[in-house]
């Protein structure tokens, strides 16, 4: 990657922006020209990249003028507005919000598991949901080696899929438990701090909330499975950062428990972590700040032969949402498939 590529980071002051500052240092990917954006009340910050101070300004249609890659992650509303004028600008939004995830024209990549569909980008590539990044990585390779019928999942989902003052609001009301005082709840509808609840998204005539929708949805799209069955159940529990899940998985026909694990061992962006001796398996505070996702008691299902069960900790900031829209963006250009084949409509 010796060329150099003119980047923008849209919601450049929350959770995801400021973490994907990191990343693009971190990795360092090749840049030429970094601007932060956001809206016009977070403008007038200064964040650092590389050494350097850089102020955040107001995003405006010009803002996007002259840029290669704009990694988005501002919500879906802001995704929607400005989506024409960055790929009227001739660059590629990646975009971290659910705006486009569905819209059959747009691909919904991880770059482990389904990095060809990026090819076919009309300017917009979407990041999938936190959740299902993080369960698609240990179970594509199972998938490749016999075909999942169904899935069951409970999530376990950590203050930061809210957002950075959901976090604080965690760390706040905590400290006011336990102080002896009564928590308020701002950012999320209840108190976190010590309680958990089905996750707040809106719900369904069929009684699932629009999280769980999107582990069933996005799966399918990103496996090429539409007839994949998928049960989800999302909870909002009291961990400052990573979500969990515990997943039962079905096939065919029975599936070895030690072919299990070595597939999953040897999966791009996985890591196993089981001692069944000590009974330590993934946790949060582990996968928090990690890259790989951890994952563990992978195990027969004993109601089922053609079952497994497996549990996995990852980090919802990073691989759950700005590490993968990096990771992205670097298989743009590792492939050169920056530049559109046709705009969005």
């Amino acid at each position: 990657m010796s060329q150099s590529y003119r980047v923008a980071i849209l919601g450049a002051t929350g959770a995801v922006g400021t973490e994907l500052l990191v990343l693009l240092e971190e990795r360092d990917f090749p840049i030429s020209e970094l601007k932060l954006l956001s809206s016009p009340r977070s403008a007038g910050q200064q964040l650092q990249f590389k050494g350097e101070a850089i102020t955040v300004e107001a995003v405006t249609a010009e803002s996007f003028k002259g840029l290669d890659i704009v990694l988005a992650s501002a919500g879906g509303s802001t995704s929607k507005e400005w989506v024409q004028a960055i790929v009227d600008a001739g660059a590629v939004m990646v975009d971290n919000s659910s705006a486009f995830r569905m819209d059959p024209e747009v691909p919904l990549v991880v770059p482990e598991v389904n990095p060809a569909a990026a090819k076919d980008h009309k300017g917009v590539i979407a990041n999938p949901n936190c959740t299902t990044i993080l369960m698609c990585l240990p179970l594509w390779p199972l998938h490749q080696a016999q075909p999942i019928r169904r899935l069951v999942v409970s999530t376990y989902q950590s203050a930061s899929g809210a957002g950075a003052r959901a976090m604080e609001e965690l760390r706040v009301q905590s400290q006011a438990i336990l102080n002896g005082e009564e928590p308020k709840a701002e950012i999320l509808p209840h108190p976190i701090a010590f309680n958990l609840f089905p996750h707040n998204s809106a719900l369904d005539d069929q009684g699932y909330c629009e999280e769980e929708m999107k582990m069933v949805n996005e799966t399918r799209k990103i496996f090429g499975a539409p007839d994949l069955r998928v049960s989800a159940t999302c909870v909002r529990v009291p961990v400052l950062r990573a979500h969990s899940e515990a997943i039962n998985v079905e096939f065919d026909n029975p599936f070895p428990v030690d072919e299990a694990r070595e597939l999953v061992a040897n999966a791009p962006g996985v890591k196993l972590v089981e001692d069944w001796k000590t009974n330590y398996f993934p946790m949060p505070m582990d996968a928090s700040g990690q890259d790989d996702t951890l994952v563990g008691r992978i195990r027969q299902d004993l109601s089922s032969e053609n079952n497994l069960e497996l549990w996995l900790c990852g980090d919802q900031i990073r691989k759950g949402a700005a590490l993968n829209a990096v990771q992205i963006a670097e298989l743009l250009v590792e492939k050169q498939w920056l530049k559109a084949p046709a705009a969005i409509a």
